[in-house]
C-alpha cells in the first residue's frame, strides 16, 4: 500500500470529520433560529453577529461544566453509553460517495473513504443499529427510572422502523440491482434517472423511519421531557450530554446525505454532462450541489418538529407495524411485477 494513498485518505476522513462537526454544531443554532422564525421571535442573536458564535458558547458551556455521574450508576457503561453512539454517528459515513474522483496532477483521488466496499448499504444500515447500544447502555446504566424507560422506548422503537426501513430498500435494491452505494449514485447520472421517480412510495417509507431512526420528532419518545423528564439523558451532564446531542445531529446530517444518495442523485444535478466543463469543475460543483441537497432535508427535518406534535407511543407502533412494514412489503410485490414486466417485454 502506498503512503500517498494513506495520506489521502487521512486527509479525506479528517476533512470529512470536521465538516461533520461543524455541519452539526451549527444545525442547533439553525434549529433554534428556524423554531424562533417559526414562533415569530429572534433566536440567539447576542454572541457574534447574528448568534453566529451561539454553538461555540454552548461548546464551552458542556466543555467546563460540573462531570457528574450519579452514585447508584454503572461507572463503565455510563461513560461507554454515549462513547458509542458519537463513535457509531462520526463512522456511518465512511461509505457516503461526496463525489466524482479529482484529479490532481498524475494522481485520481476518491472523495469517498471507503472506496470499493460492495456491501456499502449493509455497512450503512449495521453502523445504524449498533447506534441504539449507546442509548440502551446510558439508559440501563444510569440507574433511573425515567432514563430506563426511554432506553427501552429508543429500542423497541428502532426495532420496529429498521424493519421498514429494510424493506424499503430491498425494493431500490431491485431496482439497482446493486449494494454498491457508488453505483446507486452513478446510476442517477441524468435527472430523469433519480430512484424518486421509481421508488416514490419507497423514500416516503425511507424517510419516515429515518426520522424515527433519528429519534427526531414526531418520533422523539425516547426523549420526551413532557413524560420522561430528558429521556434516557435525564442523568447525564456536560460533555456526556453533549455527546449524545451530537450523536443526534450527525445521525440527521448523515441520514439526509444517505436520503440524497438513494433517492435524488447524490451529487449529480442535470445537464452535467453537457456543460462542457473540466472534469475537476463538475467534481466541485458537484459537492457542492451534494451539500445543498443535504441542508434541505435539515432543514426539513427541523421543520417537522416545529410543525408537527408528538405520537403516542400506541400511534408510534401502530404506524410502524400495522402501516409501514405492509406497505413496504406491498412496494416490494409492485416494485418486482415491474421489474418482471420490464424485463421480459422492454429488455
Amino acid at each position: 500500500m502506498e503512503w500517498s494513498f494513506v495520506i489521502e485518505k487521512l486527509i479525506l476522513v479528517s476533512i470529512v470529520f470536521v465538516i461533520t462537526l461543524v455541519i452539526a454544531m451549527y444545525s442547533t443554532l439553525a434549529e433554534r433560529k428556524i423554531a424562533g422564525f417559526m414562533q415569530d421571535r429572534y433566536g440567539p442573536d447576542r454572541a457574534g453577529i447574528f448568534g453566529i458564535l451561539q454553538p461555540l458558547c454552548d461548546g464551552g458551556k458542556f466543555f467546563f461544566k460540573e462531570e457528574i455521574i450519579p452514585a447508584g450508576a454503572h461507572k463503565v457503561l455510563f461513560i461507554l453509553g454515549p462513547t458509542i453512539a458519537i463513535i457509531t454517528a462520526c463512522i456511518s459515513s465512511a461509505v457516503i460517495p461526496w463525489g466524482q474522483e479529482l484529479q490532481i496532477g498524475d494522481r485520481t483521488i476518491s472523495l469517498q473513504v471507503a472506496q470499493g466496499i460492495n456491501v456499502g448499504v449493509l455497512y450503512m444500515f449495521g453502523v445504524i443499529a449498533l447506534g441504539v447500544y449507546g442509548i440502551m447502555l446510558g439508559g440501563w446504566a444510569s440507574n433511573n427510572k425515567f432514563s430506563l424507560m426511554g432506553a427501552i422506548r429508543a429500542a423497541s422503537q428502532s426495532i420496529s422502523y429498521e424493519i421498514a426501513m429494510g424493506l424499503s430498500l430491498i425494493a431500490l435494491l431491485m431496482v439497482t440491482r446493486t449494494l454498491t452505494l457508488e453505483e446507486i449514485v452513478a446510476q442517477q447520472s441524468g435527472f430523469v434517472n433519480w430512484n424518486i421517480w421509481a421508488q416514490p412510495l419507497g423514500f416516503i417509507i425511507f424517510m419516515v423511519c429515518a426520522f424515527a431512526e433519528c429519534n427526531r420528532v414526531p418520533f422523539d419518545l425516547p426523549e420526551c421531557e413532557t413524560e420522561l423528564v430528558g429521556g434516557y439523558h435525564t442523568e447525564y451532564s456536560s460533555m456526556k450530554l453533549g455527546l449524545y446531542m451530537f450523536s443526534e445531529y450527525i445521525n440527521m446530517f448523515v441520514s439526509s446525505a444517505l436520503m440524497a444518495s438513494l433517492y435524488f442523485g447524490g451529487y449529480n444535478f442535470p445537464f452535467m454532462n453537457d456543460l462542457g466543463w473540466s472534469a475537476n469543475m463538475i467534481t466541485i460543483v458537484g459537492v457542492i450541489v451534494f451539500f445543498v441537497k443535504i441542508l434541505l432535508f435539515i432543514f426539513f427535518f427541523m421543520w417537522v418538529r416545529w410543525t408537527l406534535p408528538r405520537f403516542r407511543y400506541d400511534q408510534l407502533m401502530n404506524l410502524g407495524w400495522k402501516m409501514l412494514i405492509p406497505l413496504a412489503i406491498a412496494n416490494i410485490v409492485l416494485t418486482g411485477i415491474f421489474t418482471l414486466i420490464k424485463d421480459t417485454y422492454f429488455s
